[in-house]
């Protein structure tokens, strides 16, 4: 088996003419765009909103398949100048479509009636949501020359700052047990079943980022800065207020989450003292311990294991998911191993042209990777519901975003727990909660700081020694004392690339949402069954056009009640009480 992704579906390289013809066609096709521009100054609504939107289809299309080309070939080669040029090449285009782009929704955002246009033809009537979208979005939007100018300017300033991140995170050498390694590779040992390994690579990590903590302060806070500006300039109340706004999601749904999260602390401070007892400590549980593994964990998965024990946990969700997890097995969707000058982490890229989706892990062999690769083919799966659609009519927003990857983790633990004891079942059980502590504490803990970055760095220049500070705050108040506070991670803030972009902010909750409204689903799949499958998947290819409260009534939740979200953290609470029990 391939252990490494194949690209040549969508380019066989740079250097493959398909990929300079589609340069060029995207050139083409934001000519005509402007030029339908200046033909719709002349047209009817109907034919305005018809030849507008074909031209933006088809530089979707374009340029989401050349985006993603470079984007997946960057991520496993960060140190390739190369890539980096042809990405500024991308963007440098997209920077001179903005005035047109801005121009268009401004227009299109005037017309009379959005729901009696829809009714007049195929391609209006597909863009419902997306029009009836574009109509709130106008009061944000600059002058045609300030978007411009804004885009442009994005190149050397928020995205610039971005990639500087990734390219130190990635390239940065750890001085480990007398050699050098990656950090990635360092940051897995966190899972090693030998505490001195633990302890030993979370020591060579903090001191790893001491190399880089200067340079990757200055990329947060000008990248803060940035959004800041840009949120006043818009006319939104603060960068949560854009975020939400852009997630398609209430300010009372976040608000009832993040008040049931803070109830249930104490929940989770329990588990992590436990955790820390049984692991020898006696003041909280240290960071170093965080991710060690708990019970019997000396067994280890090839990728093979992997994709059999995969098929045969998801194929009794539905064969549908099982079929897909064995196709991205066999056709190469997935890159498995830690390398040089590979992204840390894990991700799931949807390919539209391929109607395919492509995978990043940094596979150590553990459970824990197991889980990784459930979560990130729960987001194929989503990409999955939604290949057919139109091209503007494909991308969800962020919090329903981690709802499918999130189920998918939840069904792999719940089903491995139904026929475990003893050891195994401790393990499976501590591994479920470690996954669910950083989903819902540490992500807590990363909303708090990303908060007080968000409100500091107006005041003053955030210094690395100020955002250790700043970290570890957040820590303590999230963590309380389930964690020792001799070992936190002041470095957080380095390593997570979350944090790093001009153009999305505060992904954190979405985690947190995803993972306790997955708790809600799953609870109904196995009230429901066969029945649950085909209403969850008409749910999921509905997301690029609801609200995320839209999305929960369709499964008969409301997301405004902090009752839902008790409901889905009570549930976590029954494996907490189980696991201090054994």
């Amino acid at each position: 088996m391939n252990t490494e992704w194949s690209l040549d579906g969508i380019y066989k390289g740079l250097e493959d003419p398909a990929y300079e013809k589609d340069f060029a066609a995207l050139c083409d096709a934001q000519r005509e765009f402007a030029a339908c521009l200046e033909r719709a100054k002349e047209q009817d609504w109907r034919e305005r909103a018809e030849g507008l939107l074909a031209c933006l289809e088809e530089i979707s299309r374009l340029e989401m398949k050349l985006g993603s080309y470079i984007a997946l070939r960057q991520s496993v080669n960060t140190e390739d100048g190369n890539l980096m040029a042809q990405m500024n090449r991308l963007m440098k285009l997209e920077a001179e479509r903005k005035p047109t782009e801005a121009a268009m929704e401004k227009l299109l955002a005037g017309i009379p009636d959005v729901d009696a246009l829809a009714e007049e033809s195929e391609i209006t009537g597909a863009y419902r949501a997306y029009l009836a979208r574009l109509k709130e979005k106008a009061s944000h939007l600059l002058s045609d020359e300030v978007e411009e100018m804004v885009s442009a300017m994005n190149m050397s300033g928020g995205s610039a700052w971005g990639q500087l991140q990734s390219y130190l995170t990635s390239t940065v050498k750890v001085d480990y047990d007398g050699g050098e390694a990656t950090l990635s590779e360092i940051r897995n040992h966190a899972y090693n079943p030998d505490q001195t390994v633990r302890k030993a690579a979370y020591e060579a990590e903090l001191a790893a980022y001491e190399k880089i903590k200067d340079s990757v302060a200055f990329s947060l806070n000008h990248i803060k800065n940035q959004v800041t500006m840009l949120c006043r300039k818009r006319g939104y109340a603060s960068p949560l207020a854009m975020t939400l706004e852009e997630a398609r999601m209430k300010r009372e749904t976040l608000d009832a989450m993040m008040e049931a999260i803070r109830e249930y602390l104490p929940v989770f401070r329990k588990y992590l003292r436990k955790k820390g007892e049984l692991l020898g400590h006696e003041n909280g549980l240290p960071w170093y311990d965080l991710f060690a593994p708990v019970g019997k964990a000396d067994r280890s998965f090839t990728i093979e294991q992997a994709r059999d024990y995969l098929l045969e946990t998801f194929d009794s969700f539905t064969p549908e998911m099982s079929a897909m997890m064995k196709q991205a097995f066999e056709e190469e969707w997935i890159d498995f191993y830690p390398r040089k000058g590979k992204e840390g982490g894990a991700f799931c890229a949807g390919i539209s042209c391929l109607k395919q989706s492509r995978i990043l892990t940094n596979y150590d062999g553990y459970f824990g990777s197991i889980g990784t690769l459930a979560h990130e083919l729960g987001h194929a799966f989503h990409n999955r519901q939604i290949e057919n659609e139109r091209p503007l009519n494909q991308d969800y927003p962020m919090p329903v975003a981690e709802t499918a990857s999130t189920f998918n983790e939840v069904h792999l633990g719940q089903t491995a727990l139904r026929t475990a004891t003893g050891e195994e079942r401790l393990n499976l059980l501590e591994n479920d909660l470690k996954e669910q502590t950083q989903c819902i504490v540490d992500i807590y803990s990363r909303y708090l700081f990303e908060t007080a970055v968000f409100e500091q760095s107006q005041e003053k220049f955030l210094m690395a020694d100020d955002l250790k500070e700043m970290m570890l705050a957040a820590q303590k108040e999230a963590y309380g004392d389930g964690l020792d506070p001799a070992y936190l991670h002041p470095f957080m803030w380095v390593c997570k690339s979350h944090y790093y972009s001009a153009g999305l902010s505060f992904y954190n909750f979405p985690y947190a949402f995803g993972n306790l409204f997955a708790l809600g689903l799953y609870s109904l799949f196995l009230k429901e069954g066969e029945m649950f499958v085909e209403k969850y998947k008409a749910m999921l290819h509905a997301t690029p056009c609801v609200t995320m409260e839209e999305a929960g009534a369709m499964m008969g939740i409301d997301l405004t009640k902090k009752a839902f979200w008790e409901e889905s953290l009570a549930q976590i609470a029954k494996h907490v009480e189980a696991f201090c029990g054994m």
